[in-house]
């Protein structure tokens, strides 16, 4: 069931940890590196490259169970002005929805709390409409959740499934074994749980080339409307600025 053709967006990520932009692999918080002592410098120069749309993660507020980085993200929000930026991180109950929708976030993603409260999920997707995201984060084919730390017997399409008509924006879907290791993203498992759900679904997890983001992007027709890249842009193994012009072009060649 893919989704109806969405409007395809390369989303830069910002990962918070101790109030500093890094990125982890694997979700290994022991194997963080640090890229900006400032968070903000980064949504700047991203602000001016021209992306679309934002992702930033609370990592302490993943394992905490609450947002924690608010301090940080205020500064973010501060530099990408209209620019709309998603968080995800810790988001597991209506107060702390609530307080970083509160922030000028344009969405939030619930992970943990998609699996262990899906009525949560849907109450705040028809309070917030076109404001939640769901993320789901797997291992093997299961989804993880509390951080990326505890293994659950689910797998992503039974998740999203229970999704269908309530509302929810769009789905991150993050293959862990991939994640920050710059191995090329998991695209035929989001495709398969782009083609089993009719929410969009966005790509996360292992982009490394300029070809992974393209790959993604001729993907749009299946139900995958976008693709998020973290280590792959702050280390230049994907030129933001030509990427973001690719996928513009592709964009109006399917317009044409």
């Amino acid at each position: 069931m893919p989704a109806l053709k969405e409007a395809f967006e390369l989303i830069p990520a910002i990962d918070l940890l101790g109030g500093q932009a890094v990125r982890l692999a694997q979700g290994d918080y022991d194997r963080a590196t640090v890229y900006d002592a400032d968070p903000a410098n980064v949504a700047r120069r991203f602000h001016q490259a021209g992306i679309r749309r934002l992702h930033v993660v609370d990592l302490e507020g993943a394992k905490a169970g609450r947002p924690v980085a608010g301090e940080a993200i205020e500064r973010i929000l501060a530099v990408m002005g209209d620019v709309p930026v998603q968080l995800g991180g810790g988001l597991r109950d209506r107060e702390g929805i609530e307080e970083a929708l509160s922030w000028g976030l344009d969405r939030v993603i619930l992970g943990t709390v998609a699996l262990r409260d899906p009525e949560l999920v849907k109450e705040a997707a028809a309070a917030y409409p076109g404001r939640i995201v769901v993320g789901i984060d797997a291992r093997d084919g299961r989804v993880a959740v509390e951080g990326w730390l505890e293994a659950s017997e689910t797998t992503a399409a039974d998740l999203g499934q229970r999704f269908e008509d309530a509302g929810v924006a769009a789905i991150v879907y993050t293959d862990i074994a991939r994640d920050g290791m710059l191995s090329g993203p998991n695209l035929a498992q989001t495709v398969a749980l782009a083609e089993a759900v009719a929410i969009p679904v966005i790509v996360s997890g292992g982009v490394a080339t300029l070809a992974d983001v393209l790959a993604s992007a001729a993907a749009r027709d299946k139900g995958i409307c976008g693709v998020i890249a973290g280590r792959a842009i702050y280390t230049g193994a994907v030129d933001l600025d030509e990427a973001l012009r690719q996928v513009e072009g592709l964009a109006q060649e399917a317009a044409g």
